[in-house]
Protein backbone atom coordinates (compact mmCIF):
# COMPACT_ATOMS: atom_id res chain seq x y z
CA UNK A 1 0.00 0.00 0.00
CA UNK A 2 1.45 3.39 -0.64
CA UNK A 3 1.49 6.38 1.06
CA UNK A 4 -0.98 8.25 -0.37
CA UNK A 5 -3.70 4.66 -0.14
CA UNK A 6 -2.49 4.71 3.52
CA UNK A 7 -3.57 8.39 4.12
CA UNK A 8 -6.72 7.97 2.24
CA UNK A 9 -7.64 4.61 4.03
CA UNK A 10 -7.23 6.74 7.14
CA UNK A 11 -9.19 9.90 6.33
CA UNK A 12 -12.22 7.51 5.48
CA UNK A 13 -11.94 5.39 8.84
CA UNK A 14 -11.86 8.77 10.52
CA UNK A 15 -15.42 9.52 8.37
CA UNK A 16 -16.40 6.11 9.46
CA UNK A 17 -15.48 6.46 12.85
CA UNK A 18 -13.86 3.30 13.09
CA UNK A 19 -11.01 2.21 15.17
CA UNK A 20 -10.53 -1.18 13.85
CA UNK A 21 -8.32 -2.91 10.74
CA UNK A 22 -10.76 -6.01 10.37
CA UNK A 23 -12.07 -4.10 7.44
CA UNK A 24 -9.03 -2.11 5.71
CA UNK A 25 -9.06 -4.57 2.40
CA UNK A 26 -12.70 -3.89 2.33
CA UNK A 27 -12.74 -0.20 2.50
CA UNK A 28 -9.69 -0.09 -0.18
CA UNK A 29 -11.46 -1.66 -2.74
CA UNK A 30 -14.23 1.15 -1.94
CA UNK A 31 -11.92 3.75 -2.23
CA UNK A 32 -10.41 2.11 -5.58
CA UNK A 33 -14.09 2.32 -6.60
CA UNK A 34 -14.30 5.93 -5.45
CA UNK A 35 -11.28 6.89 -6.90
CA UNK A 36 -11.64 5.58 -10.54
CA UNK A 37 -15.63 7.41 -10.48
CA UNK A 38 -14.05 10.63 -9.73
CA UNK A 39 -11.21 10.04 -11.97
CA UNK A 40 -14.39 9.43 -14.64
CA UNK A 41 -16.33 12.18 -13.65
CA UNK A 42 -13.63 14.40 -13.67
CA UNK A 43 -13.07 13.14 -17.34
CA UNK A 44 -9.34 12.10 -16.37
CA UNK A 45 -6.86 9.09 -17.79
CA UNK A 46 -7.46 5.74 -15.63
CA UNK A 47 -5.19 5.82 -12.82
CA UNK A 48 -4.57 9.94 -12.90
CA UNK A 49 -4.54 10.13 -9.12
CA UNK A 50 -1.89 7.74 -8.33
CA UNK A 51 0.40 10.29 -9.56
CA UNK A 52 -1.08 13.44 -9.41
CA UNK A 53 -2.26 15.32 -6.24
CA UNK A 54 -5.98 14.79 -5.23
CA UNK A 55 -7.63 18.34 -4.72
CA UNK A 56 -9.56 18.39 -1.25
CA UNK A 57 -13.06 18.65 -3.01
CA UNK A 58 -12.00 15.82 -5.13
CA UNK A 59 -10.69 13.87 -1.76
CA UNK A 60 -14.02 14.84 0.01
CA UNK A 61 -16.24 13.42 -2.77
CA UNK A 62 -13.88 10.51 -2.64
CA UNK A 63 -14.17 9.67 1.03
CA UNK A 64 -17.72 10.35 1.11
CA UNK A 65 -18.18 7.91 -1.46
CA UNK A 66 -16.16 5.57 -0.04
CA UNK A 67 -18.35 5.94 3.31
CA UNK A 68 -21.32 5.63 1.64
CA UNK A 69 -20.06 2.24 -0.28
CA UNK A 70 -18.98 0.79 2.93
CA UNK A 71 -22.64 1.94 5.11
CA UNK A 72 -24.75 0.77 2.14
CA UNK A 73 -22.45 -2.30 1.31
CA UNK A 74 -26.03 -4.60 2.28
CA UNK A 75 -27.95 -2.80 -0.29
CA UNK A 76 -29.58 -0.03 2.37
CA UNK A 77 -29.44 3.70 2.37
CA UNK A 78 -27.22 2.85 6.52
CA UNK A 79 -25.25 5.93 7.54
CA UNK A 80 -26.63 8.49 9.81
CA UNK A 81 -29.65 9.58 7.21
CA UNK A 82 -31.13 5.98 7.05
CA UNK A 83 -34.55 7.12 8.06
CA UNK A 84 -34.21 9.57 4.62
CA UNK A 85 -36.05 8.34 1.87
CA UNK A 86 -33.68 10.65 -0.10
CA UNK A 87 -30.34 10.17 1.59
CA UNK A 88 -28.40 7.70 -0.98
CA UNK A 89 -29.46 10.84 -4.08
CA UNK A 90 -28.29 13.06 -1.98
CA UNK A 91 -25.25 11.57 -1.11
CA UNK A 92 -24.17 11.16 -5.07
CA UNK A 93 -25.64 14.80 -5.65
CA UNK A 94 -22.92 15.53 -3.17
CA UNK A 95 -20.28 13.76 -4.30
CA UNK A 96 -20.79 14.52 -8.76
CA UNK A 97 -21.01 19.07 -7.11
CA UNK A 98 -17.40 18.37 -5.25
CA UNK A 99 -16.10 16.54 -8.39
CA UNK A 100 -17.50 19.07 -10.63
CA UNK A 101 -15.12 21.39 -9.58
CA UNK A 102 -12.45 19.93 -10.44
CA UNK A 103 -13.07 18.61 -13.59
CA UNK A 104 -11.47 18.61 -16.61
CA UNK A 105 -14.23 20.96 -19.07
CA UNK A 106 -14.49 19.92 -23.06
CA UNK A 107 -15.74 22.62 -24.67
Amino acid sequence: MTAKEKALLQKVKSNLILQHNEDDELLLGFIAAAVSYAETYQHRLEGFYKKARMAPTTEQAVITLSSHFYESRDGSTAGFFADNANAAGNVWQTVNRLLALDKQWDF
